[in-house]
């Protein structure tokens, strides 16, 4: 069985330096398991009655997501297929850590990973690190990465094969 683990995330290709950082960890000690992975990023959906009726997660991702992120999480899949039986992503929409709390109970998750390096501010996004720091049920653990100024790959599918 696949153990589940949640990568907090906003959904730049700087972020995903998390989830490279995580799989070459867990590569370099010749981890046996297979991992779901689940990359999420907070939202606020409003509260207008029209955003609730009319907003999906799909229209959600097409504001916040770009298909560069999609394009470098698959090349990353790639590289350790022996580790990544699953990636998807997800938005949490809550407010309450409760409610954070189930999420992580419903789909099963065991370990969460996140960085204070990557703040997930601007078109609804919100922070879920608070969420994570509390949820007792989760081992968490920061990530540390060094966000370089002078990247010529910034925001491009290159940035993806940067080193961390």
């Amino acid at each position: 069985m696949a153990k589940t683990i949640l990568i907090a995330t906003d959904y730049t290709l700087e972020s995903l330096n998390i989830l490279k950082k995580v799989l070459k960890e867990k590569d370099a000690a010749e981890d046996q398991n297979q991992y779901n992975i689940i990359l999420t990023s907070g939202y606020d959906s409003g509260d207008s009655i029209r955003d609730l009726l009319f907003n999906t997660k799909t229209s959600i991702f097409n504001k916040i997501r770009p298909l560069e992120f999609c394009d470098a999480y698959a090349i990353i899949k790639n590289k350790y297929p022996h580790l990544v039986h699953r990636i998807t992503c997800d938005v949490f929409t809550g407010s309450f850590q409760r409610t954070f709390n189930q999420y992580v109970k419903a789909e099963n998750i065991e370990e969460a990973y996140y960085s204070s390096a990557i703040k997930s501010k601007g078109k609804g996004k919100f922070d879920l690190v608070p969420y994570i720091k509390k949820c007792k049920e989760l081992q968490s653990r920061e990530i540390t990465i060094e966000v370089q100024e002078r990247l010529p790959e910034r925001g491009r599918l290159a940035e993806i094969f940067v080193e961390v």
